[in-house]
């Protein structure tokens, strides 16, 4: 039976070195941002390539959703499908995800504001996505009645084989040493919309720390910073940092 990984993040994260990192064991197969079509086609945002986005993806999500449900590519034992919270928009369905294995990817706020605005300067709270990701953490913790794996951004890369070997254990899944590493270069696996965004990370060859950099937001972004704070700490409260560091 494929254990099928639902990872739920926010935009401005490492969720596409995550999906490095799954796809690069010998078991796992990957799948990027299946709604985000669907998201684009409910919205009617104009996001880049957008009309490349809505031509390579199912357009109804019950349609994508069925999928995510189905026959693994490859049939792989392992399915780590990265999803993005803010594409589970009103009339987007998740019924579905309590049949998957959910896990979730975190980044503090602050974070995630300074690099947002430094690609789009249109922000809220919605954009960012931590309420969704924070109701999407409650339902799944409800549905499984106990609370999901979670990992924060700045754990994996200060630590990346104690949290992913935290992690693996939470999903009942051995730990692989190929997580930690991979090949630079173009996926087959990346949507389409790559070119647009998979610079850097097309670059990459495992979990590098980011160079320091001033968190010192804009005086307008203080406050969206602490609205988004209690969310954000309702899940990291429960993330897994591996046995030589747990908090």
């Amino acid at each position: 039976m494929t254990l099928r990984i639902a990872m739920w993040s926010g935009p401005r994260n490492i969720s596409t070195a995550m999906m490095r990192s799954f796809e690069n064991r010998n078991d796992c197969a990957v799948s990027d941002e299946p709604f985000y079509a669907a998201f684009l086609a409910k919205t009617g945002l104009h996001h880049p390539m957008y009309k490349e986005v809505l031509a390579s993806q199912p357009n109804d999500w019950k349609d994508v959703a069925a999928d995510m449900l189905g026959e693994a590519p490859d049939r792989a034992a392992v399915w780590y499908q990265k999803h993005m919270c803010h594409h589970m928009v009103e009339g987007i369905g998740t019924d579905w995800m309590d049949d998957c294995t959910n896990a979730f990817l975190i980044r503090d706020p602050v974070d995630v504001i300074a690099s947002y605005i430094r690609k789009h300067s249109d922000i809220d709270l919605n954009a960012i996505g931590v309420i969704k990701q924070a109701e999407m953490f409650d339902r799944a913790a409800q549905a499984s009645g106990s609370p999901p794996p979670v990992v924060d951004t700045a754990d994996v890369l200060a630590s990346p084989r104690n949290v992913l070997t935290a992690l693996c254990e939470a999903l009942a899944l051995p730990f692989s040493e190929r997580m930690l590493s991979w090949p630079s270069g173009k996926r087959p696996s990346d949507g389409v919309w790559a070119p647009a965004w998979y610079d850097v990370v097309e670059t990459s060859t495992g979990f590098a720390r980011p160079a320091p950099q001033s968190k010192e937001l804009p005086t307008h972004l203080h406050k969206l910073a602490d609205e988004a704070r209690p969310y954000y700490e309702s899940m990291a409260q429960h993330r897994l940092t591996g046995s030589e560091n747990q908090s």
